[in-house]
């Protein structure tokens, strides 16, 4: 979905694939035979964009396999489906019974994340719309914090400089701009907006930015408006921005609380919970931890890492941070200018769900992902932008 901003340029809007995963080619022409077509169909639209989560297998066919790779373009087009950005997080097995903190591996001390991504850029480059030059990738934000010493830190910033110099090469070859951005997460090393300045102004390029996720934003209690000014001052590029929401809990001391919280604590993804306090933020890595005992303080809201459907709240006593969504976006693209083109719905959490909570069929899940994408449309337009056809 395309939007024209009053400064008369492209917001793209997709969808992130990952709530489909697959781990090779075949299985992602699949989603877009059996999910991406059909949410585009029940919006109304000729076009969609989709923001493509791509293993590292279905990478490395398209990047070593030029007819493949044109394949898969012609197939986006019958279809009706565009792509300008990726999700390069998980690396593989995001479908897996257990994900949690694997999703963190490799990380960007190994030669793998680097290789990936480099892959990822290439098949950007080559799945752009023809009206399109400018492509971006969310990556992991360097590592999860443990086991992550100096020397691990300095191979990582070295090859977020070589990302930089391919990124470049690719540009000059291509006449494509891909930009890659770091996506702060809760337990990471990048964890916040602001742990993001430090390295990302030592390497000093404009195409090596953040994605802002609303979700993980929230989950650290950040102030959308004030993290995305303190972004702009220290000229940190927002390469793309992940629309999500997290789960919040504003009276966690109670009971009635406490057991509405444990139906979302399951066992596939990480729930990093956090609440703040007088002393600073304090957390547990997931949401089962912090529902034993006193492990986290429980006088003020708790926010865990689960992204819920933008369109559909939990219900009382529980609820969404919808609220931070909204504040950040206004920011993103309410002024003179958007600070960043490429917007992306990530709900990937759809069948880590309660159990009444899930869509039951294909069906009733495209319904949701349409009924999510129609929601972000309408904070876009109240916003003064115009969808474009």
């Amino acid at each position: 979905m395309r939007f024209r901003h009053p400064d008369g340029s492209t917001v793209h809007l997709a969808y992130c694939t990952n709530v489909h995963p697959a781990e090779a080619l075949d299985g992602v022409l699949t989603q877009l035979r059996d999910h991406c077509e059909p949410v585009r169909r029940r919006l109304g639209r000729d076009r969609l964009g989709i923001g493509l989560w791509l293993a590292k297998d279905a990478a490395h066919a398209l990047v070593t396999d030029p007819s493949t790779l044109r394949g898969l373009r012609t197939e986006l087009d019958r279809r009706g489906l565009e792509v300008v950005t990726l999700n390069g997080f998980p690396y593989e097995g995001f479908g897996a019974e257990e994900v949690k903190y694997r999703v963190y591996k490799p990380d960007w001390a190994d030669p793998e994340r680097l290789a990936h991504t480099t892959d990822l850029a290439r098949v950007l480059a080559g799945l752009l719309p023809d009206d399109v030059t400018e492509g971006s990738v969310s990556t992991l934000p360097l590592a999860w914090r443990t086991a992550y010493d100096g020397e691990r830190a300095a191979t990582a910033m070295t090859a977020l400089g070589t990302l930089a110099e391919r990124l470049d090469a690719l540009a000059e070859l291509t006449g494509r701009s891909i930009r890659v951005g770091l996506e702060p997460e809760p337990g990471c090393t990048v964890e916040t907006t602001a742990d993001a300045i430090a390295p990302l102004t030592a390497i000093g390029h404009d195409r090596i930015g953040i994605c802002v996720d609303t979700c993980h934003l929230a989950t650290s209690f950040e102030d959308p408006h004030t993290a995305l000014d303190a972004l702009t001052e220290a000229r940190v590029p927002v390469v793309k921005s992940q629309l999500s929401a997290a789960l919040h809990a504003e009276h966690p001391h109670l009971p009635e609380v406490r057991e509405a919280l444990a139906a979302f604590d399951e066992p596939r993804f990480l729930h990093q919970t956090r609440t703040a306090t007088a002393a600073g933020l304090r957390g547990t890595d997931d949401l089962g931890e912090a529902l034993k005992g006193d492990t986290l303080p429980d006088a003020s809201p708790w926010r865990a890492h689960f992204h819920v459907p933008l369109h559909a709240a939990p219900a009382a006593p529980l609820t969404s941070t919808l609220p931070v969504l909204k504040s950040a976006l206004t920011r993103l693209v309410g002024g003179p200018h958007p600070l960043t083109r490429h917007l992306e719905v990530e709900t990937y959490t759809w069948q880590a769900l309660p159990p009444e909570l899930r869509p039951r069929a294909r069906a009733q899940l495209a319904d949701g992902i349409a009924a999510e994408l129609t929601l972000a449309r309408d904070l876009l337009t109240d916003l003064g932008l115009k969808e474009l056809p």
